[in-house]
């Protein structure tokens, strides 16, 4: 092979990696964006972002339709090679310790910078647009610390599969491992059928990666085409600024741990689980690369079935992204209003934040749902979801990349234990 063709190849193979696709598909899609806002009337603006974002919808939706079959037949397949309840329960204890760990240093990450950058204080709040902040506040009438239970417990295992709720159908799956385990050969064509179908499952997480770039730009181009960038920035530069703060400050702190427990093999992690950091990051959806990573994870070296057990209860755990941004989003409406929050206030505002936040993964806008339910309990009007609502989404695409990095460190890390007990 001569130089050129050594140069075309190359480049094709450039183009061909999907993480590249994806990048060059954000940028185009921001670029389009921002020139449709520029040059056309909001109405045809709004118009043209509602049917762009079609792209995104199509590709979420091939990646949920996924999700559900995959979580339980993954799930079963590997509890039943677990081979028994003390197995389960020494690695569940080891997640849950894990989960638990990681939720409380975010939540306290987001209530340390809140508190020192102080983005509520002295803001104005003329011109909120309170009417938008009906979609959350609507849902927290149904939502409250006690149908906790109602979100975890399946009453229905086709109900909880129909609707992709993933820690319920985690909890049917368990048990429905633990019996076959227990029952054992005679179970063994069932678990056989389940392993093989996991694995079809799997290739078609191949073919629907595929349309992640179309994905990614239809999202991005439909974002840009309403929001004038530069004026959300300038108007909301001290709560978006304090933001970035606390979610670097949080990777910074998931990066030591993770460099911590798995050594040189985090850097081979970053590497790959860089492609679903940037889907993630350009979808606002952690949910639409949980396939992706369940792959990356295994070809990482992971057994399968840690991987099949951590990641379903990570999703419904362990979003530490999501989980920073709670605290912060809480106090920041309550600086803004002047409802003035002691320490101990604060502390208790954590501790529910985190029960409160566990088992609502399948709520639309769970963040949002979860700010606006405790506000409510702290006496700080729930309407102010509306001051951060314009900034939200690109609040989102950091906390789903977060979301992504604390689950796939969590699985990693417990993976590496069970190899060396």
């Amino acid at each position: 092979m001569n130089t050129t063709e050594s140069i075309q190849e190359s480049k094709k193979s450039f183009l061909s990696n999907l993480t590249v696709q994806i990048i060059i598909a954000m940028l185009l899609g921001a670029i389009l964006g921002i020139y449709i806002h520029n040059n056309y009337t909001p109405e045809f603006a709004k118009e043209f972002s509602d049917k762009i974002k079609m792209l995104a919808t199509i590709f979420i939706r091939l990646v949920q339709m996924i999700i559900a079959p995959l979580v339980i037949t993954t799930l079963v397949v590997g509890i039943a090679k677990l081979g028994d309840i003390k197995s389960v329960g020494r690695i569940g204890g080891k997640a849950m310790v894990w989960f638990f760990t990681a939720s409380f240093v975010s939540l306290l990450i987001g209530l340390f910078w809140v508190n020192i950058l102080q983005p509520g204080v002295g803001l104005n709040l003329t011109d909120v647009d309170v009417a938008t902040a009906s979609e959350v506040t609507d849902k927290t009438k149904v939502f409250s610390a006690q149908n906790f239970v109602e979100h975890i417990i399946p009453k229905s295992i086709f109900e909880a599969l129909a609707t992709n709720e993933i820690l319920q159908i985690v909890i049917f799956s368990i048990f429905f491992g633990l019996a076959a385990a227990s029952i054992g050969d005679y179970a063994k064509p069932v678990v056989k059928a389940l392993d093989v179908s996991s694995h079809i499952i799997l290739k078609m997480v191949n073919y629907v990666m595929k349309f992640a770039p179309l994905g990614v730009f239809g999202a991005i181009a439909g974002v840009f085409a309403i929001r004038d960038l530069q004026e959300l920035l300038i108007t909301y530069a001290k709560f978006f600024g304090s933001f970035l703060v606390g979610i670097s400050s949080l990777w910074v702190v998931l990066l030591l741990v993770g460099y911590l427990f798995l050594k040189g093999h985090m850097t081979t992690l970053l590497k790959r689980i860089f492609g679903p950091l940037v889907i993630a990051f350009g979808t606002t959806s952690s949910e639409a690369v949980f396939p992706k990573l369940t792959e990356e994870l295994e070809r990482l070296g992971v057994k399968d079935k840690i991987v099949s057990f951590m990641l379903p209860l990570g999703y419904s755990f362990n979003l530490d992204g999501s989980m920073m941004y709670m605290t912060f989003a809480s106090i920041f409406i309550a600086q803004a209003y002047g409802v003035h929050l002691d320490l101990a206030t604060q502390m208790t505002m954590l501790l529910v934040l985190m029960l409160t936040s566990k088992g609502i993964a399948g709520v639309p806008r769970a963040s949002l749902v979860v700010v606006a339910a405790t506000c409510g309990m702290f006496d700080i009007p729930i309407e102010g979801i509306a001051l951060i609502l314009p900034i939200d989404h690109f609040c989102d695409m950091f906390r789903s990349a977060t979301n992504v990095l604390g689950n796939a460190l969590a699985t990693s890390v417990v993976g590496k234990w069970e190899k060396e007990s």
